[in-house]
């Protein structure tokens, strides 16, 4: 048995701004060039990855994503540095906090080598 732990972040609003599903999207653009592979690979539409970058765009400040129309050398979508740097960041704040998350599981729901919270076993059909 193991603990979950989702992290996102918010504005003042409650609005979500930043999380998992942003910076899976973020990588695999970063990856294939491409807004349109990314959102194929993560099995979500075009319109749907494409407002994660709206989402960003319309919140931070800083420019996160590069987009160059065309059929060329030149086209394509790429990361900047600072989507880069938010992307490691929140990486590092999410292993901190599954680290956290885990020991504190253990502390409080293994006690004397035994668990306190007792799975029943699922009858085979």
């Amino acid at each position: 048995m193991k603990v979950k732990v989702k992290i996102w972040i918010e504005d003042e609003e409650k609005n979500l701004i930043f999380g998992g599903g942003k910076t899976e999207v973020l990588e695999l653009i970063d990856k294939t060039g491409s807004i349109s592979k990314a959102a194929q690979i993560v099995g979500m539409n075009y319109k749907k990855a494409w407002s994660h970058i709206k989402i960003l765009q319309e919140n931070i400040e800083d420019e996160m994503v590069q987009t160059n129309k065309g059929q060329g050398e030149n086209s394509g979508s790429c990361l900047t540095p600072k989507a880069r740097e938010v992307i490691q960041t929140y990486k590092i704040l999410q292993d901190d906090i599954k680290k956290y998350a885990d020991n504190r599981f253990q502390e409080l729901f293994l006690k004397d080598n035994k668990e306190i919270l007792n799975i029943k076993e699922k009858e085979s059909v």
